[in-house]
């Protein structure tokens, strides 16, 4: 199969910015970030290299779940701007070559929400089978997602003397997918934020949507998220699904379907690579992310994986052992404080590793030279702590950090009105923001930004196919991305000391020379095709095998 860039498959190569417009900039001096403050950073963000932003939920909210907990599907939550504002946002980042992605959280909607209300009024209400109701709770019960905060996925409700599920909190009840006018609503929401200009959704929980609940025949519930697939397509042909679809890597595969049938997911987050690559971390071991890499399931071309080094919640390990689990705990979360529903971490990256910049970098350089598209959330350009204080998985949200003055220059409030407090230790703005990084060429910032610049440059690692290089040091992991246009070699050190590895690239044709494409320096290349590599402590190298009369840019 020949591995050939197309332009309409954009999201290939593309660099993923999450953002929470809350915690972004607050421009109207009120202590919640806005929409017209995200405006004024945006070319940050094109700084930085990203190609399309995703936008936690900015919809009306009872604000008991950042934001998660949603009262309408098809507005603004006035605190952050209007309809009008998140046009002029979407094209605006248009102007600057960013797409904008939006958060589709239809799996549930908040108990306050004029749906829920109404179904609740009466067991006859119009809206009552927009739900899932019972006289009482299954005797088996599915686990909450949240242990220590829920022990049921069921709730009584008093008025109609029945429960209703919620797969996640008790004010979060579920929507009811088996439901056509359901179906039809979700489908109406996706063609409002299409037609004001979004280039596709990230899909929430996706088991959960379209899991059928106990006693409710939905068919194959993956015809749904092909129905979803299909409307997108006939709406926008280059629109996108980006799945939260944690499971290992058989599971996934089904949620992006099968070759002969229609298309489901467009990307899936890589949730194995991502927990192993902890393990490798701490290990000081490659070998746990190359096993998981080796084993990763080969997709069809227009699908794809997305990298990330942690998501917007806690740093999930659930489909680590418990054993490896508390290996990861021990090393990177050693107070239990930091650790939350006995599975994840609410840990920054800079935090975990005790500041140490060469293991950040190290990961990050992962993040952009692993095969798939990378995903950043916000802040992680600049190393960005956690605020314990917001609690639980609210600890990694607090607002960006753009200068050493008050607020972190999020906001000009008084400090008790901010929407949420950043970090007052080494993490603090004074220690940690933009305007300290934008100018220094040995910073975070400057060093994620020439990541992504050489990522774009070079398509093979969003395209290629994938190899393990096999090397003497188990502390090592080498891999090769090929496509027709070229490849792309990657050398990452787990280890704390420097190591040499041999790399053999097989028959390559005379003159051909490895150019480091992060450093102005060449390697040669013997006649076999073999060449030694220096890495140094948590080091890594990013090459290119250039052959005479390649013309493309090293």
């Amino acid at each position: 199969m020949k591995l050939t860039a197309r332009g309409d498959l954009w999201w290939k190569t593309a660099v993923v910015y999450c953002l929470d417009v809350e915690k972004y900039l607050d421009w109207n001096d009120d202590g919640v970030g806005d929409f017209e403050g995200l405006g004024h950073r945006l070319d940050h963000l094109a700084d930085l290299g990203v190609s399309c932003l995703w936008l936690m939920p900015f919809q009306p909210t009872a604000r008991r779940d950042d934001g998660y907990d949603i009262t309408d599907f098809q507005g603004v939550d006035p605190r952050l701007g209007s309809l009008g504002d998140f046009v002029e946002v979407v094209r605006m980042a248009r102007d600057r070559g960013m797409r904008v992605i939006i958060d589709f959280v239809m799996n549930h909607t908040s108990d306050r929400h004029p749906w829920f209300r109404e179904a609740r009024r009466s067991r006859d209400s119009v809206r009552r089978d927009w739900y899932v109701w019972r006289d009482r709770p299954p005797r088996k019960q599915p686990k909450p997602v949240f242990p220590g905060e829920e022990t049921s996925v069921w709730e009584r409700d008093e008025r109609t003397d029945q429960y209703y599920l919620h797969s996640f909190y008790r004010h979060q009840p579920d929507l009811n997918i088996s439901n056509p006018d359901v179906r039809d609503e979700i489908t109406k929401t996706m063609g409002l934020w299409l037609e004001l200009g979004v280039s596709g959704f990230r899909v929430d929980a996706v088991p959960f949507l379209i899991e059928a609940p106990e006693g409710v025949d939905i068919g194959d519930p993956h015809d749904f998220l092909r129905d979803l697939r299909q409307f997108l397509q006939r709406r926008s042909s280059d629109a996108i699904l980006l799945g939260e679809v944690n499971l290992p890597y058989d599971g996934q595969l089904e949620f992006f379907g099968a070759p002969e049938e229609p298309a489901e997911l467009t990307m899936q987050f890589d949730f194995p690579a991502m927990q192993r690559m902890y393990l490798s971390l701490v290990r000081e071991d490659a070998t746990p992310l190359a096993e998981t890499l080796a084993s990763r399931p080969e997709v069809l071309t227009t699908s794809q994986w997305a990298t990330f080094v942690r998501n917007h919640d806690e740093l999930t390990l659930d489909q680590l052992t418990e054993a490896e689990r508390n290996e990861v705990f021990d090393a990177l979360a050693p107070d239990e404080s930091m650790r939350v529903y006995g599975r994840g971490i609410v840990r920054r990256v800079p935090p975990m590793v005790d500041g140490d910049p060469r293991r950040v970098e190290l990961l990050y350089s992962l993040l952009f030279a692993l095969p798939g598209t990378p995903v950043l959330f916000y802040g992680e350009e600049i190393g960005m702590g956690e605020n314990p204080e917001l609690g639980g998985r609210m600890a990694v949200r607090s607002p960006m950090q753009w200068t050493a003055g008050r607020n972190g220059g999020f906001s000009r409030v008084a400090p008790r009105r901010l929407v949420a407090k950043p970090p007052s230790d080494g993490y603090s703005p004074e220690h940690v923001n933009v305007e300290a990084q934008q100018h220094d060429p040995d910073s975070l910032l400057s060093r994620i930004r020439r990541f992504a610049r050489v990522y774009r440059d070079s398509p093979e690692i969003g395209w290629g196919r994938f190899e393990l290089l096999a090397v003497a040091e188990r502390s090592v992991l080498a891999h090769r991305l090929t496509a027709d246009f070229g490849s792309f070699i990657a050398v990452h050190n787990f280890a704390p000391r420097p190591v040499q590895v041999e790399l053999d690239l097989g028959a390559v044709p005379d003159g051909t020379r490895l150019s480091d494409l992060l450093q102005t320096t060449e390697l040669d290349l013997d006649e076999h095709g073999r060449a030694s590599v220096e890495v140094g402590a948590y080091g890594y190298r990013w090459l290119r095998p250039v052959e005479p009369g390649d013309r493309r840019l090293t």
